[in-house]
Formats: structure tokens, C-alpha cells, sequence
């Protein structure tokens, strides 16, 4: 199982991951991204999925037409893990080849 994050490790949040926040009242974080139209948010969704399923860790995510909103957290370990960081991530780099 994934040890959670240490505050030291946290700190990434406020910097690399600064479009990230914190989930209130769980130890999850969360992003809403937007595109330009359904089929680069679709195209989006598929290529993270990719990255997820290589990882063996999902996100939960919700899509509505332009908008994809996210969470990570791992579930098993009860709280954020450096596997939510690295998805974290892959998913900014995916979102900026389909990013408005």
C-alpha cells in the first residue's frame, strides 16, 4: 500500500500543482478543467485514462459537455499518495495539448 503524503511532500501542491486544491473535509484534490468543445474534453479523458490504467490508479472524475472536473485520492490508503501527485501530473500535461 502507498504511504500518504508527509507535509514536506504537500508542499508540491502549493507550487507544481497550484491549479490543484484541496478537497474540504477529505484528504483528496481536486481540479475542474475546461476545452474548447466534448471532443477535446473526450479526447482529454481518454488519453488520462491511458495514463491511469498504466498506473492502476483511477481518478473520479464527472464530464459535462466542455468540462471535466477531477479528484485523486487513493482510496486504498485512505488520503493522497505520491500516486495522486504523478497522476496529478500526467493529467496537466495531457489537459495542455487540449487545453482552450
Amino acid at each position: 500500500m502507498a504511504a500518504l503524503l508527509n507535509d514536506h511532500e504537500r508542499s508540491i501542491l502549493k507550487t507544481e500543482l497550484a491549479n490543484w486544491a484541496v478537497v474540504p473535509k477529505r484528504d483528496a484534490i481536486t481540479r475542474t478543467y475546461s476545452f474548447k468543445d466534448f471532443k477535446s474534453a473526450f479526447a482529454f479523458m481518454t488519453q488520462c485514462a491511458l495514463h491511469a490504467e498504466a498506473m492502476n490508479h483511477h481518478p473520479e472524475w464527472f464530464n459535462v459537455w466542455n468540462r471535466v472536473e477531477v479528484t485523486l485520492s487513493t482510496h486504498d490508503a485512505g488520503g493522497l499518495t505520491q500516486r495522486d501527485i504523478e497522476l496529478a501530473r500526467a493529467m496537466d500535461r495531457c489537459a495542455a495539448q487540449h487545453l482552450i
